[in-house]
């Protein structure tokens, strides 16, 4: 009797043995995934990815929709609208800003400037407009801005006065005053002695005067 059993425990140990050594072989080039209620396992293939296409048709591990890669979405880019801070203005590209108090004036010239194209198809003018001096003034971006084009008539502060503030913000942007009155340059020299007043443009003005003015200013 203890002969018998004997021999049936060898036989167990050599049967255990040869399966571990199965499931070491597999394991060289897959994994398994255990699922405790159904008590086996799923043959899952080692590439980690749905995309790939050496495991197309055999990514089989069904926790992987609800427990992502963290490591795998961590090197995903950035999506495009993520990106922070102003984007780099292009060489060709000139920002203007447009303060009148007449809404009809800034559409028109809003719409005119950003619609022209150079010679290469390309953006002229990036235009913000106010109606407003004083909000103007508050929202002024130093350093942002090529030209500021204002009007010289407006209510709570002239166009004279709004170039003073603006030029106290940033010495380097260029000045074109625009009036549909009549304008005595030489007094207003002696006003505002600081300013340039070397750009003056007349209302109605035709939108090919204009850019060639302010195209002028700007080189």
């Amino acid at each position: 009797m203890k002969d018998k059993l004997a021999e049936m425990n060898a036989r167990l140990t050599v049967t255990n043995t040869t399966n571990s050594l199965n499931m070491l072989h597999q394991v060289k080039t897959n994994y398994f995934y255990y699922y405790p209620y159904s008590r086996s396992f799923t043959h899952c293939p080692l590439y980690d990815s749905e995309s790939d296409e050496s495991s197309r048709g055999y990514y089989h591990h069904r926790y992987r929709e609800s427990s992502p890669n963290p490591q795998r979405q961590s090197q995903e880019p950035n999506p495009a609208g993520a990106r922070t801070g102003l984007q780099e203005q292009p060489p060709f590209l000139k920002r203007i800003l447009v303060v009148d108090d007449e809404p009809d004036v800034l559409l028109t010239f809003k719409s005119a400037l950003e619609g022209r194209l150079d010679n290469r198809g390309r953006k002229m003018f990036e235009v913000r407009v106010y109606d407003n001096p004083l909000k103007a003034v508050s929202e002024f971006r130093a350093n942002y801005y090529d030209l500021l084009l204002t009007d010289i008539y407006m209510p709570d502060m002239n166009g004279f006065q709004l170039s003073q503030k603006i030029l106290e913000l940033d010495i380097n942007i260029r000045i074109c005053f625009v009036s549909a009155a009549e304008v005595n340059i030489s007094a207003l020299r002696e006003l505002y002695p600081a300013l340039s007043l070397g750009c003056f443009i007349t209302k109605p003005v035709e939108i090919e005067y204009l850019v060639k003015r302010l195209s002028a200013e700007l080189d």
